[in-house]
């Protein structure tokens, strides 16, 4: 059971806009890819919370410059990242619920929000909605 309390307006979203009609986890995850590469604003500013084991130092500074291929995407949302450090700048692969934006627009914030809220919720896809959760 989520410990994050629903939010009817963003189910709604996320239902009606994100997810419609995704029959399977293929599915639901094209929604989300569709969706997020429609709405964020690339490149934004942003800071990577936890780093892989290639990655930048926990909580770094980095431009958020696109979507990883949506081949990556099938079971997480991933984004590239530039990262810099001094005169040197790698692109590394990240989970799009391992960025906070620190200077982006509105719409990417919310659509941000809209991915760290479902999988706060616990939601994955294998978990299809049902018409009894709305």
């Amino acid at each position: 059971m989520s410990t994050v309390e629903r939010d009817n307006e963003r189910e709604h979203r996320i239902e009606m806009e994100i997810v419609v009609d995704a029959y399977s986890s293929e599915e639901q995850a094209m929604g989300w890819y569709c969706y997020l590469e429609d709405a964020l604003g690339f490149p934004f500013e942003a800071k990577w919370l936890t780093g892989g084991h290639q990655s930048p130092s926990h909580s770094e500074k980095v431009s958020v410059v696109g979507m990883a291929p949506e081949e990556e995407c099938s079971a997480e949302m991933y984004v590239e990242v530039l990262y810099r450090d001094g005169e040197s700048e790698d692109t590394f692969t990240a989970r799009l619920y391992d960025i906070k934006p620190l200077a982006a627009n509105e719409q990417t914030q919310e659509a941000i929000a809209d991915w760290h809220y479902w999988v706060n919720r616990g939601y994955s896809f294998d978990d299809l909605y049902s018409d009894e959760e709305y």
